[in-house]
């Protein structure tokens, strides 16, 4: 807003790309908080980003500061641990880097084999309390304090019973963004000394059971967003609001939907080094070559003009990567190929494994995280699949669009905001669009995905071409929708 000085921002993640990733979050919060320090009018100085500084981060190649503050710990004898804060230059903002090896010093970002981690509430309760000292000890008032999912939840408790009177952070207003409604971070009752807490205090349940960290930070909020409108619709619903649409309908007006954007320097076709060739909305000719590189890297037949269905994406029964496994024979008889990447569940994989041992020359299973393979995927598969049963926003389909692959996608969430079916809106769509979250519908999709390629020509190119042309970039997109809903909780906070 013109004439509106310029406001300071933190916010508290579980994961940033390039430093830590299971999923979108990682994505959402490194590209908004380079989208922000490109509004040096809105924003007051580098937003700062707070991580944990897992095992596995990559080394930072410089530092600019690192202070140990002494931080309250319900599980130290002492009642306090030593946690040391790293701030890094990162591109367009400032990571903090949490670091107590206890806590974060272990092979997974969550949890194991096993399950989550046992100690999962005291390891972000300490990631939390240690990332408000850290501000505190900037002595900088903050303006903003922006939340992402239930990791930062006991944050948001903190503030206001621990920090209300702090000059620095008392006054400071919470957004709460929610990519994910799956996970609560529910801490039983037997774990509430964990934060601190007992069954007792007015934060817990009414019935002492435990506490149930997202909601809380939901409640506390003076405004909480997910990651698109549709989303931010369903989860008013039973159905998809995992629990908390009762909490989140009373919010009322305080709780909206921003769709996530892109990071279009990140994601472009004629630049990306990963590709066998680079090609742009303009000149498509290098698709040809990124389409018969990725056959050939994965065993198949470059020849054959049959349509590639392509997946990427996290093992995850919300992905549904079980309708494609179910619509694979359906897909191979009619001379399809499948080329899938993701890691998770086992029962989900299993599917593919099989497949791929006995049609080799038409199924491809690639079960790790590799970032190389899934830009080729991208670029070479002649349709992008995206089944999830539901998804708050999605990025697979954004990126499958600018690098001219039609996503074929349920009709749910910010799936649902992103892609326009070519069946229904025939000459103006940019993917294909089903309805009911099943192995028929997603084969039907399928199929009239397979005849309009088929038949080629100017419809074609048409859909690829308007797909090229969508316009999810961050910086005029979605940054200054957050821009604006920080200002609405300031005054919200203020009034």
């Amino acid at each position: 807003m013109a004439g509106m000085p310029p406001i300071r921002v933190a916010m508290l993640a579980a994961e940033c790309e390039p430093w830590a990733k299971t999923g979108g979050l990682a994505d959402v919060v490194d590209a908004l908080a380079r989208a922000l320090g490109r509004r040096p009018a809105d924003i007051a100085g580098p937003v700062d980003v707070f991580l944990p500084r897992y095992r596995n981060l990559p080394e930072p190649a410089s530092t600019s500061r690192a202070r140990t503050f002494r931080v309250p710990d319900p599980r130290s004898p002492s009642a306090h641990s030593d946690v040391t804060v790293i701030d890094v230059p990162a591109d367009g903002y400032r990571l903090r880097l949490v670091d107590h090896p206890a806590a974060f010093d272990r092979e997974e970002f969550y949890g194991d084999a096993a399950g989550d981690y046992a100690d999962n509430a005291w390891r972000f309760g300490l990631f939390c309390r240690a990332a408000l000292e850290a501000l505190r000890a900037d002595e900088q008032p903050l303006d903003v304090l922006h939340l992402h999912d239930w990791h930062t939840g006991p944050a948001a408790i903190w503030r206001d019973e621990r920090y209300a009177d702090d000059p620095v952070i008392g006054g400071a207003a919470m957004l709460m963004t929610l990519h994910n409604l799956a996970y609560h971070g529910w801490t039983p009752r037997e774990r509430l000394t964990q934060l601190g807490l007992q069954p007792g205090d007015g934060i817990v349940q009414e019935d002492g059971t435990g506490i149930d960290l997202l909601r809380v930070g939901i409640e506390r909020s003076e405004l909480v967003n997910t990651v698109s409108p549709g989303f931010a619709a369903e989860a008013l619903t039973p159905a998809f609001g995992m629990g908390l649409d009762g909490t989140l309908r009373a919010k009322g007006d305080r709780f909206l939907g921003i769709l996530n954007g892109l990071d279009t320097t990140v994601w472009d076709p004629a630049l990306d080094e990963d590709l066998a060739a680079g090609y742009s909305r303009a000149d498509r000719t290098g698709k040809a070559a990124c389409r018969a590189d990725l056959l050939t890297r994965v065993g198949f037949d470059p020849t054959d003009d049959g349509p590639v269905f392509g997946m990427v994406g996290r093992l995850d029964p919300q992905k549904g990567f079980d309708l494609l496994a179910g619509a694979s024979p359906t897909l191979l008889e009619r001379g399809g190929r499948i080329v899938v990447q993701g890691s998770g569940h086992p029962s989900l994989a299993d599917p593919f494994r099989e497949l791929a041992v006995v049609k080799p020359d038409k199924v491809a299973f690639i079960e790790r995280f590799d970032r190389a393979m899934a830009r080729r995927i991208y670029a070479g598969a002649d349709f992008f699949v995206m089944p999830s049963r539901f998804e708050p926003c999605g990025q697979g389909q954004m990126i499958a669009l600018r690098y001219g692959t039609p996503p074929i996608v349920h009709r749910t969430g910010g799936l649902a905001d992103t892609v326009s079916d070519e069946v229904r809106q025939g000459g103006a769509g940019t993917g294909f669009v089903f309805d009911e979250a099943n192995v028929a519908g997603l084969i039907g999709a399928c199929a009239a995905a397979s005849v309009m390629r088929a038949g080629g020509g100017a419809a074609w190119q048409g859909l690829l071409d308007r797909g090229m042309a969508v316009d999810f970039d961050w910086t005029t997109g979605s940054a200054p929708r957050y821009v604006d809903a920080y200002r609405r909780a300031i005054g919200i906070k203020r009034g």
